[in-house]
């Protein structure tokens, strides 16, 4: 697929799910990506933590790739970079801001040298081959949020990234209504919108809101204040700065993502009135009431600063009468693990306080009305929801035509869709897997080991040694060593019954233990005949005693 005289698009992460957004616009022969980000990992991918997107469709092309143009500094947005843009080679282009977080990004893995860094200005432009580039700021819950304006022979698209509508924002100046009317009048072929929050009725609300609820829930508090926020969130941050003023406690960080956050803003100029931080020492030895702590983990993150303060393995301890006030959203699938460690705050006396007891959070994402808004003021030809699970995506390709878009198109990953010339639509499907990175090593997360690692989690492994003299006969016993199976009160006696059931399985590798009919064994010569009796035989043994069928490994030693 090389594109011709016309305008594609493709996502190939974040269209079908929320996180790891990767999109592709094609024009010309040409393509240039949107964001490439990651996601966290879940129960189907045992022991990994981070998943990316699959970038085989534009590897293969990578020749017509001209560039990575970034809208925002989220992970979803960005978190792939350090692992996949290497390999691409081509250029990135991003604000400030999010070019900072990138750099350090790079340099933590030794990229800087191998990938190209471009720092546009905020509301700068830039022209990649029949792609012109047009960064608008839009409010979101990080600094330098953006939509990018995107000219092409075949019509302009507005590409929203992540975006909300405040009118009291803290951080960073988001365009206008009357500057987005504008690019409205000039007539926009596409709108590629975030859909995160169609579901929801009221609009998102103002971080000055915000900041005003969580003066009037500290503001009364006697003992420590501890409030877990997403770290990215400067504005949040820029907030947390102003509580701690305005109720006369003093400000400690704990969790190295917010130090980096910190760090990168003040170097952009953004947190210049934030007071001056104490350290951990400083802070346990204040009053009780003259402290307020912003920890990282409100997700329930194992390894993050919450986590450890709530099992007690952190400098910062809290005590029976301290609050927690959890100044975020719960990311769906998280439920379970900020659970737990709300239980485990609440059983040492800590009082918490959530969004759904006070207006501590904002989204930062668009509700119906801020979506309404949006289409009046940029009046798209054609409505493309992105950035969403299917749900999300199809309720706002049905409200943007109720809002009188004249046409949508419902995609999800992989779909490649013509925008343009003639009726827009799928025009095929392309591939869009996942990755996963498994300690070191990226692989497909589809592939063969994450489907033993599956099997292992699921039905545990059985180990079996067996020696053979030159004629085929057992030397000494066999040794079966069982792992991950539920035979604690009895693995001495499914030792001696699965051992036996080798023996008889070397003896007669065509026949199946305990009268069962033949074992079948697979073709191929006599090791591989007995191998396969054994595994057999072995797997049936744990079946009986277990219910479950391991993952059996056989090791023969021969003459």
């Amino acid at each position: 697929m090389k594109p011709g005289k016309e305008l594609l698009f493709l996502a190939l992460g974040g269209s079908g799910e929320i996180g790891m957004n990767a999109n592709l616009y094609g024009c010309n022969g040409k393509w240039v990506m949107v964001d490439l980000g990651m996601t966290f990992s879940d129960p189907a991918y045992p022991g990994v933590e981070l998943v990316f997107p699959d970038l085989e469709f534009i590897e293969e092309r990578a020749d017509d790739l001209l560039g990575i143009v970034l809208t925002h500094g989220h992970e979803d947005h960005i978190g792939a970079l350090p692992y996949l843009a290497a390999d691409l080679g081509v250029p990135l282009y991003a604000t400030p801001f999010t070019a900072d977080l990138i750099k350090r990004k790079l340099e933590e893995q030794g990229l800087l040298k191998e990938v190209k860094l471009h720092v546009i200005e905020n509301e700068g432009s830039l022209q990649l081959g029949p792609f012109g580039f047009r960064y608008l700021p839009l409010a979101h819950s990080i600094a330098e949020g953006n939509a990018l304006l995107i000219d092409t022979p075949y019509g302009r698209i507005f590409h929203t990234g992540d975006w909300k509508l405040d009118d009291e924002p803290i951080v960073g100046v988001p365009s206008t209504p009357q500057a987005l009317t504008a690019i409205g009048d000039e007539g926009v072929l596409a709108m590629v919108c975030d859909s995160t929050n169609v579901f929801n009725p009221e609009a998102s609300g103002s971080e000055g809101d915000v900041r005003d609820a969580l003066i009037a829930a500290v503001k009364p508090l006697k003992g420590r204040a501890l409030i877990t926020t997403f770290a990215s969130n400067v504005a949040r941050l820029d907030t947390l700065g102003e509580v701690a003023k305005a109720t006369n406690r003093e400000l400690c960080v704990a969790g190295r993502s917010l130090d980096r956050i910190i760090a990168v803003a003040k170097a952009n100029g953004y947190l210049k009135d934030l007071p001056e931080l104490v350290d951990f020492e400083e802070a346990m030895s204040l009053p009780r009431c003259e402290v307020l702590v912003i920890a990282t983990g409100g997700q329930g993150e194992p390894r993050a600063a919450l986590a450890r303060v709530a099992d007690g393995n952190h400098q910062i301890k809290l005590e029976r009468g301290d609050t927690v006030l959890f100044s975020s959203k719960v990311i769906p699938g998280n439920e379970i693990a900020i659970g737990r460690i709300q239980n485990k705050l609440a059983g040492d006396g800590i009082h918490m306080v959530t969004d759904r007891q006070a207006d501590i959070h904002v989204s930062g994402h668009p509700g119906r009305p801020e979506l309404a808004e949006m289409y009046k003021w940029i009046r798209p030809q054609i409505l493309v929801p992105v950035h969403g699970e299917m749900r999300h995506m199809a309720e706002q390709a049905r409200f943007g035509l109720e809002q009188g878009i004249p046409s949508t198109v419902l995609q999800k990953n992989g779909d490649l869709v013509r925008l343009a010339p003639g009726k827009p639509g799928v025009i095929s499907q392309e591939r869009a897997g996942r990755l996963v990175l498994d300690g070191d090593v990226i692989l497909p997360a589809d592939g063969l080991t994450m489907g033993e690692r599956r099997k292992l989690a699921l039905n545990g492994q059985i180990s079996v040694a067996v020696a053979l003299d030159r004629g085929g006969q057992l030397v000494g016993a066999p040794v079966v060593r069982p792992l991950g199976l539920p035979i604690e009160d009895d693995l001495d006696a499914f030792v001696a019954e699965t051992v036996a059931d080798v023996r008889d399985a070397v003896a007669k590798p065509g026949k199946s233990p305990r009268g069962r009919g033949k074992a079948k064994p697979k073709g191929g010569d006599g090791q591989n005949n007995v191998e396969e009796a054994i595994r057999l035989a072995v797997r049936r043994a744990a079946t009986r005693w277990t219910g479950k069928k391991p993952v059996v490994t056989v090791l023969m030693i021969e003459g």
